[in-house]
């Protein structure tokens, strides 16, 4: 007999991951986690904005400023 199966996504915290992992193998469930990559921080995007060539430097404020209008 061939059992249907489905494909479900469910986000839950942290702490309730070893509870639902253990249930899981209770009732014969297969659980496969995905991992999301995490959201980089403005330090790591500044960092990648000099290593790309992405930084800008004014010769005075009224240089700046038609930078940042333009």
């Amino acid at each position: 007999m061939e059992t249907m199966t489905r494909t479900v996504q469910i986000t839950l915290p942290l702490a309730d991951a070893s509870f639902l992992r253990r249930q899981s193998r209770n009732m014969g469930w297969q659980i496969t986690t995905i991992r999301t990559p995490r959201k980089k921080g403005s330090l790591e995007r500044a960092i990648e904005d000099v290593r790309a060539g992405r930084v800008y430097q004014a010769d005075s404020v009224e240089d700046l400023m038609a930078q940042l209008e333009a």
